[in-house]
This record gives structure tokens, C-alpha cells and sequence, in this order.
């Protein structure tokens, strides 16, 4: 009687997870058909001639690109030179320096003939003292503006630069990004003769690493010859170009990323700014605009552009992208608890009934639920209860199925944009793509699950970052 009552409980729960998987699978085959349809409308829509049109516009709204910058003081000069040089009618570029222990700041006034400007500034959102705002004597420079603040993190420095940005559009970005030289041109296009309120607009992020980088700009492609970072360039492909698409064209969106995302700057003041208390900053402050509009029943939307924007560097070794996905999970956690009065609420629409449910089982409950099925697998093993065939099978499909959706983004990426051109790059892509599920995947699992036990700690840091850099090799030290 015992061991029909165990049989019954090991069926039942067995069928659960068989559940979740087909739920998450059809989830992923359902993403791949929107992103399709979504990239090939917009290569449709969009060429080289709309962004000459554009260029020659006298209507183009001006653009306010925040960068916070942190003990920057090895890049800080060639970055904000490659800003300079962004091809976009008229923009301004305020830089926030966070209290850098370093030269940073002084590097800029050297470097850029900075002076003290005393124009007058509204502190709207709350932020850390603001020690100085500087401006540059030469005319060459005249659009550029350095805000000198308390070290308050980086949420904080970007509501510091809303106060003092002085255009209704901004640009929020990682100051040691390499943005494309139209980036601006094709990220201000949801904008432009939308029938909705365009409240925020994203694009695509690519991997830096490796990278030729002359005067702030890509020149060369490169595929790196690490594992670690070429799993994260297949990761990238899975979550830009058949994730955040297949989002938008459903707009469904809740994440834009922190190194580079446009917003309506009236919109993000109504919405509170930045939160310096979560380490997901950006989703957060996306999901609290995106609530805010369905709130006031304002006909509104988000744009996502599937053109290769912005380049970062990711993590390059396995300590640093541990701490960057313990932080991830923490922050998507905050978030959904945060705006927890969204579930399943069809007030909100798609982002009640599909986003929200999506975010927490498949994103934030996702380690979990696979964590469990390990200890369910070894207590069926102790209780002699496992069928070995079925594991096969179960696993052979498991596993394939995650081949084939990473190779099916790396198709995307050939069918989109085309940067890995050399057909060596292709091949080892996909060599990466047959053994991530094998050493890549079980390390960002430890590191979801480390995320959540800190998240039940009450941890809030960001953890120390140190990054090779794009170029040569410094070391950056990020605090919260």
C-alpha cells in the first residue's frame, strides 16, 4: 500500500514537471515565429535612405544621452570622444561622474577645457548631492556637460543627469559602451510619427569582446576564442533577437537594457525615476512606467529596434559572471515583488496576464523549478523508482531542443545582421552552441539559485566588477 501511494505521488509530480517543460518549450517555438515576423518587417520597412531622410530632417526631436561614469578614468576621454562624434542633428551629453575615486573627473576638465557653469538646474528626483556641474569653453565641445556628484550608484547619477538634461527625449547608456554612429538615428524612429505614446525605446545589444576598436568605434567583428564568452554571445542572440522581439510585437516588453535605452524623460519623471533600492534599475523602472500609462488609460507603447546598436563587453571569467547573474536574478525578483499588484490582473492587459506570469514560473521561478527536478531525479534514484529509458529519451529531447533553439538564433542572427561574416566564426558558434547546455548552463543555474538565497539574505550590493576592457586591459570596480 506504501509503495502504491509513493507510485502515485512520483506520477503525479512527474507530470508536472513534463508540464512546465512542454509550457517553456512551446513558450520558446512561439518566440522564434513572432521574432520572425518582427525582424523581417522592420528589414521591410527600414534602410540606408530613411536614415539619410532622417538626417536631413529639421524635426528631429533633441536628445538628451546620459552616461554615469565610475572610476573610468583609463577610457573616460575616448569614450566621451566617441560620443562627440555620434551622427544625430542635435543632441546634448551629459556625463555624471559618481563620485570617482580616481582621476576621472579631472581627466575631463583636462581633457575637454571644462569650466564651472553655474545654469540653473531643478532637482526633480531625489538624488545625492550634485557638487558641480561643468561645461566645455571650446565650441567644438559645446554640447557636452559633466555633472561632478556624490558616489550614490548608478540609479542615482541617472536621476542626477535627468534634474540637469534639458531635452524631453533622453538616452540612458553604459559610458564604456561602443554605440554605432546611427544609433541615435534608428532608436529615435518608434518616436517619430507613432498614433501612440512612445514612452521608451530599446535595440539590440552585441558583445564587444575581442572586438577591433578605433576612435570609440567597431572597425572588426572578431569571434573570441574563450567558451565563456562565445556561450554569452549565443545567450545574447537567444535573448535579443527571438526574446525582447518576439516581446515587442506583442507589446509585452518589460526590459530595456541599462547600456542603452531611450525614454520619454516627462514620462519617467511622472513615473519617480530611477529606483537606487533594486539592482534592476532599469526593468523596474520600465514596468512602473508601462503600470503608470495603463493606469491613467493612456494609449501607449514601447519600441524595440533589431539593429546591432550598442557593443558591451560582458564578463570574462567565470567569478565576474556569477556576481553579474546573481545581481540579474535579484533585480528581475525586486522587480516582480515590487509590482507584484500586476499578476494575473487583466487591467494591465498583456503585461497582467502574459508578462508578469511569464517573468516569474520561466525567468525567476526557472532554476528553481530544475533545481527541484535534480532533487527529485536523485530521490528517485534512492528509491529505486527510475526508468532509464525514459530518462534517455527525456534527456536526448531535452537537450536537443536546447541545440536547436540556440541554433535557430544564430540563424536570426545570419537571416538579420550578418557580424560573424567569416564561415569559421559560424562553425564555432555552433560547436558553442552543442556544449552550453553541458558546462555553460549548470553555472548560470548555481548562480540563479546563489541569487535567491541572497535575495532572501537582503543583500542589495552589486558586487565588485572587474572588467578586461574593450582595447586594453584595465580594471573597473563597480559599487552599489
Amino acid at each position: 500500500m506504501e509503495n502504491l501511494y509513493i507510485n502515485h505521488i512520483t506520477e503525479i509530480i512527474s507530470w508536472l514537471f513534463l508540464a512546465y517543460g512542454a509550457i517553456v518549450c512551446s513558450g520558446y517555438v512561439f518566440s522564434a515565429f513572432f521574432s520572425y515576423l518582427e525582424i523581417r518587417e522592420y528589414k521591410r520597412k527600414n534602410g540606408l535612405k530613411d536614415e539619410i531622410a532622417l538626417l536631413q530632417s529639421t524635426n528631429l526631436p533633441s536628445i538628451s544621452i546620459l552616461a554615469p561614469a565610475y572610476n573610468e578614468e583609463a577610457n573616460i576621454v575616448e569614450n566621451v570622444r566617441s560620443l562627440l562624434t555620434m551622427n544625430y542633428p542635435s543632441c546634448e551629453i551629459v556625463i555624471i561622474n559618481d563620485g570617482s575615486k580616481d582621476g576621472t573627473m579631472e581627466k575631463l576638465i583636462e581633457s575637454f577645457h571644462l569650466v564651472k557653469d553655474d545654469s540653473v538646474y531643478y532637482n526633480i528626483l531625489p538624488s545625492q548631492n550634485i557638487k558641480q556641474i561643468y561645461k566645455s569653453t571650446f565650441k567644438s565641445f559645446k554640447n557636452l556637460k559633466v555633472v561632478d556628484k556624490a558616489n550614490g550608484g548608478k540609479a542615482d547619477a541617472l536621476n542626477a543627469g535627468i534634474n540637469v538634461s534639458k531635452h524631453d527625449i533622453i538616452c540612458c547608456i553604459d559610458v564604456d559602451c561602443v554605440l554605432e554612429s546611427d544609433a541615435l538615428l534608428k532608436l529615435i524612429k518608434p518616436f517619430l510619427n507613432n498614433e501612440k505614446k512612445v514612452i521608451a525605446s530599446g535595440g539590440i545589444i552585441r558583445i564587444a569582446n575581442s572586438c577591433i576598436i578605433e576612435d570609440g568605434k567597431i572597425v572588426e567583428v572578431k569571434l573570441p576564442d574563450k567558451f565563456l564568452i562565445r556561450a554569452q554571445i549565443i545567450e545574447y542572440f537567444r535573448a535579443f533577437l527571438m526574446g525582447r522581439m518576439a516581446w515587442s510585437r506583442v507589446d509585452g516588453l518589460l526590459l530595456i537594457s541599462g547600456a542603452f535605452g531611450m525614454f520619454d524623460k516627462e514620462t519617467v519623471i511622472e513615473a519617480g525615476g530611477y529606483n537606487p533600492n533594486t539592482v534592476g534599475e532599469d526593468m523596474e523602472l520600465l514596468v512602473r512606467m508601462r503600470r503608470l500609462m495603463r493606469n491613467r488609460k493612456v494609449d501607449y507603447t514601447v519600441g524595440f529596434i533589431p539593429d546591432p546598436l550598442c557593443w558591451t563587453e560582458v564578463p570574462h571569467n567565470w567569478t565576474i559572471l556569477h556576481r553579474q547573474r546573481n545581481r540579474w536574478t535579484r533585480g528581475t525578483a525586486e522587480t516582480l515583488w515590487i509590482h507584484r499588484r500586476m499578476m494575473f490582473n487583466p487591467k494591465y492587459g498583456v503585461l497582467g496576464l502574459l508578462s508578469t506570469p511569464y517573468w516569474l514560473f520561466f525567468e525567476w521561478f526557472a532554476p528553481l523549478v530544475e533545481f527541484f527536478g535534480i532533487l527529485f531525479f536523485i530521490a528517485l534514484m534512492i528509491l529505486g523508482q527510475i526508468n532509464w529509458m525514459f530518462v534517455l529519451g527525456f534527456t536526448m529531447v531535452s537537450y536537443g531542443f536546447a541545440v536547436l533553439y540556440s541554433v535557430t538564433a544564430l540563424f536570426f542572427e545570419e537571416f538579420s545582421f550578418q557580424q560573424y561574416k567569416k564561415t569559421t566564426y559560424t562553425y564555432k558558434l555552433i560547436l558553442t552552441a552543442f556544449l552550453e547546455p553541458i558546462i555553460f548552463h549548470p553555472f548560470i543555474l548555481w548562480s540563479s539559485l546563489k541569487g535567491n538565497i541572497d535575495l532572501i539574505r537582503g543583500r542589495k550590493s552589486w558586487g565588485d566588477m572587474s572588467r578586461a576592457g574593450l582595447g586594453k586591459i584595465r580594471e573597473e570596480v563597480i559599487t552599489k
